[in-house]
């Protein structure tokens, strides 16, 4: 790849992980539920399920999900469940105050979750896929592995975004700590918000082929 299609690329993936997005809004909504480990675990694993997608495309895996209606529908919708019920599991246990500081067991759970969401979402990978074969060179060798490496630099632009994001929603959530009710009700929105994602994710379209 030439060095200025490669700055190309930077500037347009910096761009997309500056402009706020469904993960940026996940990790805000875990974190403000949570607490600051939640949101970093989740984070974490939203990276890894985004891994997962940028392997499975420079596979070609992601492109043949996308080129199937059956696929790419159960996929959706068995992503947007998860999300809809992650939703109104938090809406429900928004009753219970967190601790200040999370227990393990709980940023691993996030981090468990965050892998599925992400994973099970194939705007990812319609993503992935359409943003970055524009940027390869289709004279060098190895294109798999060019996709694999500009899928991690996005990766890890997206998740420098997204741990901003977790510390910003983390010191709004400290001045609260000590109010219960505004806790709870921060707890309720995000699951709702969450659930909302889950509705959106089921009602995306499938992306159009050639």
């Amino acid at each position: 790849m030439s060095g200025a299609n490669f700055s190309l690329f930077l500037l347009a993936a910096l761009v997309i992980a500056a402009i706020p997005g469904p993960g940026i809004f996940y990790v805000a909504a875990r974190t403000l539920s949570g607490g600051k480990s939640a949101g970093i675990a989740s984070t974490l694993g939203t990276s890894l399920g985004g891994l997962v997608h940028v392997l499975a495309g420079a596979l070609g895996v992601s492109a043949l999900i996308l080129a199937s209606a059956e696929l790419f529908t159960g996929l959706k919708f068995l992503g947007a469940i998860y999300l809809i019920w992650l939703g109104i599991r938090t809406f429900r246990e928004a009753g219970i105050v967190p601790d200040e500081e999370p227990k393990p067991a709980g940023a691993g759970q996030a981090f468990r979750e965050g892998v599925l969401v992400e994973a099970l979402n194939p705007k990812t990978a319609a993503f992935f896929l359409a943003f970055i074969p524009q940027f390869l060179d289709s004279a060098a060798a190895h294109p798999a592995l060019q996709f694999m490496a500009l899928g991690l630099i996005s990766v890890t632009l997206n998740t420098l975004a997204d741990i901003l994001v977790v510390f910003m929603a983390s010191a709004a959530r400290v001045n609260f700590v000590r109010r219960p009710h505004v806790i709870q009700r921060l707890r309720q929105g995000s699951g709702l918000f969450i659930a909302g994602l889950g509705v959106s994710l089921a009602l995306a379209r499938r992306p159009a082929t050639n």
